[in-house]
């Protein structure tokens, strides 16, 4: 069977580079993206070349912008699998931001995903089959307080997953999300331990997520479950 192809986004750290070696381990050739951190995804390639013998491809630049995603699409030849996980948070008051604040939100976490599937779209309908994975989170199901951009985006990005699957859903292309919970990663460092503490008081399961949590969820929706398509997976240990 001819390996298969994952691009995934915001792939340097955190979520992303946990989906990157898991993928990894399991044999996937992968292209893995992030905004900045060009010394970090490097360094990233090279482990998962060395270690998993894969092949892997990297790209730098901010997927908000179309000019940036049809460069990164110049040099892609298929897509298997694409993981839409670049994302970026804003805590503060709404009255507080300024547009290009919002403006930046919606541009990484929703926009990157609409335009990395319509570039990868076409090369799954011309196979008649591809995944499709959106990394969400558990505010764009309920809201938050102080993160209202942030919830705004991550609702847009569980309706895109649910409409975008429908419509793929007759050529054998399957769209899902993952609702992330509090998982320990970069993006939650704002809080205090004691606020951490607070959170993990209110999960059933009594422990932040984990990178390797939301991973293994993300390869297993990707490898198997073709009749699965248009869910949005709530990964929180029981918390909302």
């Amino acid at each position: 069977m001819k390996k298969k192809t994952a691009l995934i986004t915001g792939a340097a750290r955190g979520i992303g580079r946990a989906i990157a070696e898991t993928f990894a381990a399991n044999g996937v050739d992968l292209i893995i993206t992030c905004h900045h951190s060009n010394e970090q995804l490097l360094q990233l390639q090279k482990e998962l070349q060395n270690t998993y013998s894969v092949t892997c491809r990297t790209f730098v630049g901010d997927l908000g912008d179309e000019n940036c995603v049809q460069e990164l699409y110049t040099n892609i030849e298929e897509t298997d699998i694409l993981i839409n996980n670049a994302g970026i948070s804003h805590v503060g008051l709404l009255q507080d931001m300024t547009l290009a604040e919002w403006n930046r939100i919606m541009a990484s976490n929703l926009t990157s995903a609409f335009l990395c599937s319509k570039y990868a779209i076409p090369m799954m309908l011309q196979k008649q089959s591809g995944k499709i994975l959106n990394i969400s989170s558990v505010w764009g199901n309920t809201g938050a307080s102080m993160e209202v951009a942030y919830s705004a985006s991550k609702g847009g990005m569980n309706a895109f997953t649910k409409a975008l699957a429908k419509e793929l859903a007759p050529s054998n292309i399957q769209v899902n999300a993952i609702a992330c919970g509090l998982i320990d990663t970069e993006m939650n460092q704002h809080l205090s331990d004691d606020e951490k503490q607070q959170i993990i008081n209110e999960i059933p399961a009594n422990r932040m997520g984990l990178p390797e949590d939301v991973a293994k969820l993300a390869f297993s929706l990707c490898a198997e479950h073709s009749y699965l398509t248009g869910q949005v997976i709530t990964l929180d240990g029981g918390w909302t």
